[in-house]
């Protein structure tokens, strides 16, 4: 009898096991769905196959279950975090992996209380409609926004970026990336409520998913004004070795304003961000002359630089040259402060060091350059760049909608977005940030410039297209001519506030049901 008990107890134990680690390999999988692969289907899948899994589990089954399809999709889908750690921050190999892995380890826990969530509210009744198309997809919304401002946030892959090149990317004109993720999550509902031979609701809600994404760009208020405007975004490839050493400095500044100088035709030339890796004190002749420069040219330069103010430096941008209006005068730049933007939202480690007293004696990689910025108003006025209002965002910002939102008004004519993706070498990291900025633009239904270091450097259109692009890791400048629109996208009214209170109002109907139930 003893020797049936454990031999049981083994097989139950082997059967976790492998669970976890299918769990673990769908997970991996959902990597599939991001830039640079766009494999959006896969996504779908795998979540309807985790959640078919998890059917019967006990609530600290179920955390464990999704711990680990949590811990596969960013152990995969951001691995490229590693690059900066191992090649730029000084840190052993082993130690970096180890840090990889805390990481994923804690993004992982969002999916896991999803899980925990799941299974708490619906013990009694494991595999019904309610369960699945409604609880699940209010619940993993809700972790993904929270993911999106724990600790300062870290709303990177989120199921909605799958659709950036997927067919229901036209619904975040609508309710954004986040709502996008709240249909990805229904749908996989649905297709787990077929693994058990239930296929009703899959074959009601893919038509009319369908038909919704097929509405939303008719409901649209976007229209093109007829005007357009000219712009020039310069890809300077600085090694990220050079980028911060004294005697780079010059070589670098001159280099940006050679590329420039075959553009001065354009309204606005953009240079990426710390394209000008100083603060503005230490290069103020160099900046009065490209001031005068793009004066006389009837242009506008936004350049990436580090301002400071009393005591305190910022990753910043500024313009150089005309503000409001083609202008012949030649003035010196003035850094009064007004026309520049300085970020906001800072990277943990990279631009800020938090518990820096405790961290900054461990390895040099939380001493990274300018690490110790100071954090701009949360909401800033636009640039203006020759009477263009530009909404901007600098590198990691982009992928906070709810705060470019909060810049962008009826007066707005351009998204800008700078970056300095060089950190992460070759890997996914700066394609996906390319794919996070192409949803921006669907979201607030304006024209999106990124310009870069080393790429990805594009145009994108109203409607999330790229329009036009650099190859990476290739000096070079992107010219190209961009029609302006007017108005309103639904999401740039509403925001995320309406898809966050249904969310919250299904949990509330989830927690009386399940009293009820007791």
């Amino acid at each position: 009898m003893l020797t049936n008990i454990r031999a049981f107890a083994q097989q139950k134990s082997r059967l976790s096991a492998l669970r976890l680690v299918l769990a673990f390999i769908l997970g991996a999988s959902t990597a599939l769905s991001f830039a640079p692969y766009s494999l959006w289907i896969i996504y779908p899948i795998a979540m309807a196959l985790a959640l078919w899994q998890s059917e019967s589990l006990n609530p600290k089954a179920s955390f464990f279950h999704w711990l680990s399809f949590g811990f596969g999709c960013f152990a995969v889908g951001i691995s490229w975090v590693h690059v900066s750690m191992d090649t730029f921050g000084g840190l052993p190999l082993p130690a970096s992996v180890a840090l990889m892995a805390l990481l994923a380890l804690y993004l992982a826990l969002y999916p896991a209380l999803t899980g925990l969530g799941l299974a708490w509210f619906t013990r009694t009744n494991s595999h019904s409609l309610w369960r699945n198309l409604l609880l699940f997809p209010a619940l993993w919304t809700l972790s993904e926004w929270a993911r999106g401002w724990v600790l300062t946030g870290f709303p990177w892959i989120w199921a909605g970026y799958s659709q950036t090149e997927g067919p229901l990317k036209a619904l975040a004109s609508i309710i954004g990336a986040l709502g996008l993720s709240f249909i990805i999550a229904m749908i996989a509902g649905a297709l787990a409520l077929c693994f058990s031979k239930r296929y009703k609701s899959l074959l009601i809600l893919l038509p009319i998913t369908a038909v919704a994404a097929w509405v939303a760009p008719k409901l649209s208020q976007i229209q093109h004004t007829g005007e357009s405007v000219k712009v020039a975004l310069v890809q300077g490839n600085i090694p990220q070795s050079m980028k911060w050493e004294p005697e780079a400095l010059w070589p670098t500044l001159l280099k940006y304003m050679d590329l420039s100088r075959e553009h001065f035709d354009a309204d606005i030339i953009v240079w990426p961000e710390a394209a000008i890796p100083a603060p503005e004190s230490m290069v103020q002749d160099f900046l009065d002359n490209a001031n005068k420069v793009a004066n006389l040219n009837h242009t506008s330069i936004i350049t990436g630089i580090i301002s400071r103010q009393q005591e305190d430096f910022y990753n910043s941008l500024i313009v150089l040259g005309n503000h409001n209006q083609k202008q012949q005068d030649s003035p010196d730049y003035e850094s009064d402060g007004s026309n520049q933007f300085k970020k906001h939202h800072l990277l943990p480690i990279g631009e800020f060091v938090p518990f820096q007293a405790l961290l900054r004696p461990i390895a040099p990689f939380f001493n990274l350059p300018m690490s110790s910025f100071a954090r701009g108003d949360y909401q800033q006025p636009n640039l203006s760049a020759l009477g263009h209002k530009v909404a901007p965002a600098i590198c990691y910002e982009i992928a906070f909608p709810e705060q470019l939102r909060d810049s962008v008004n009826l007066g707005t004519d351009l998204l800008l977005t700078v970056s300095n993706d060089a950190w992460f070498g070759t890997s996914n990291g700066p394609l996906q940030h390319m794919e996070i900025a192409q949803m921006r633009a669907i979201e607030l239904g304006r024209p999106l410039v990124r310009a870069t270091n080393n790429g990805v450097t594009a145009v994108v259109d109203e409607h999330g297209n790229i329009t036009a692009a650099l190859p990476q890791f290739e000096t070079g400048v992107l010219s190209a001519t961009i029609p302006l629109v007017t108005g309103q996208t639904w999401f740039a009214k509403i925001g995320q506030t309406p898809l966050l209170i249904l969310c919250g109002a299904l949990l509330l109907v989830g927690f009386i049901r399940r009293q009820k139930q007791q």
